[in-house]
C-alpha cells in the first residue's frame, strides 16, 4: 500500500478517506475570516478539530478567496508560525502549511509542519519545488490560474478536464525534475479556483479521470460559492450539508482526502461513505 508517513502517523491511500481540517489565520477569508485570527483561539480550534477526527490540520495565513490581495511575507510568517508551534506543543497531529511561498514553507516545517499545501501548484514562487525537495516533505499541488485577485476572470478553457490533465502532467514533471519524490505528491483540482459553478460541477463529475495520473487526490469543496449558488444559500457557514454531499460524491470517485471547515460534521459523513465504498476495514465485504 502506498501513502505518507507523517510524524507518528500513517496515511495509507485506499484504506479510508482522510479529513483535512481548515484553520485560517486570516481576518478576511470568505467564510470564517477573523474567527481564529487570535493565536490562542486558532490553537484551541485546531485541537478541537483533532479531537473531532481530523487527520491533518491545514494552517493558512493568507486568504485565497476570490478577490483577495497578497500580504507581506513578514505578516504571513507572523500569523502562522506561533500557531504551528502552539499546535505542535500539544499534539502530534500532522500539520500542513497552506502557502505559495517557499520561505513560509521552510519556516513552517522548521516550526513543526509536516506537509506543504501550495494552491499555486508551484507557479507563484520559482523556489518552491526545490525547497520542498530539500525539506523532503509531502507536497499538495493544486490547479489555479492567476492569483486570488484575478482568477475569476480566467475561466475560459478549451477543454476544462483536458487542460487540467495537461497542467498536472507538466507541473508534476517539473516538480519531480526539481527533486520532489513522486510518492510525496498529491493533486488538488482546485474547486472554485478560476472556475465557474458549471465548471466546478463538471470537474466533480469527471474527478475519476484524474486518477489516471497516478497520484492521490484531495478535494476542497468546503462552503464554496458554487454550493451556495446551487442551494440559494448566501451564508457560507450554512453550506455544510451541501459540502457533505460533494464529499460523498468525491469519495465515490476515489479521492483520498477532503479539506473541510466543519470537521465534526464531515468526519462521520466520510466514514459512512467509506463503508459504502468498501473502505471500512471493520466490516467484512466477503
Amino acid at each position: 500500500m502506498t501513502g505518507w508517513y507523517v510524524g507518528d502517523r500513517a496515511l495509507i491511500w485506499g484504506q479510508r478517506t482522510y479529513v483535512m481540517g481548515i484553520l485560517n489565520i486570516t481576518p478576511d477569508s470568505f467564510s470564517d475570516g477573523g474567527d481564529f485570527f487570535n493565536p490562542a483561539s486558532a490553537i484551541a480550534h485546531a485541537l478541537d478539530m483533532a479531537a473531532a477526527g481530523a487527520d491533518v490540520i491545514d494552517v493558512g495565513g493568507e486568504s485565497t478567496r476570490p478577490g483577495a490581495s497578497a500580504i507581506p511575507l513578514s505578516a504571513e510568517l507572523a500569523r502562522v508560525l506561533p500557531v504551528i508551534e502552539g499546535i505542535r506543543q500539544q499534539s502530534t497531529i500532522p500539520i500542513s502549511i497552506d502557502t505559495t511561498r517557499a520561505d513560509v514553507a521552510r519556516a513552517a516545517v522548521a516550526a513543526g509542519a509536516n506537509i506543504v499545501n501550495d494552491v499555486s501548484g508551484g507557479q507563484a514562487d520559482a523556489a518552491m519545488f526545490a525547497t520542498v525537495a530539500q525539506l523532503g516533505v509531502p507536497y499538495i499541488l493544486m490547479h489555479r490560474r492567476g492569483t486570488p485577485a484575478t482568477m475569476q476572470q480566467l475561466t475560459d478553457y478549451d477543454d476544462l478536464i483536458a487542460d487540467l490533465l495537461t497542467y498536472f502532467q507538466e507541473q508534476t514533471h517539473t516538480a519531480i525534475a526539481h527533486g520532489i519524490d513522486p510518492s510525496q505528491i498529491m493533486l488538488d483540482p482546485g474547486i472554485g479556483f478560476a472556475k465557474t459553478t458549471p465548471q466546478n460541477l463538471l470537474l466533480l463529475k469527471e474527478l475519476s479521470r484524474f486518477k489516471s495520473l497516478g497520484y492521490p487526490l484531495l478535494i476542497g469543496p468546503s462552503r464554496k460559492r458554487f454550493i451556495g449558488d446551487i442551494l440559494n444559500q448566501p451564508d457560507p457557514k450554512a453550506r455544510v450539508w451541501g459540502t457533505a454531499a460533494v464529499c460523498c460524491h468525491a469519495i465515490a470517485q476515489g479521492v483520498e482526502m477532503v479539506r473541510v471547515h466543519d470537521v465534526a460534521a464531515i468526519v462521520p459523513v466520510c466514514r459512512m461513505a467509506d463503508a459504502l465504498q468498501g473502505r471500512d476495514a471493520r466490516i467484512s465485504h466477503n
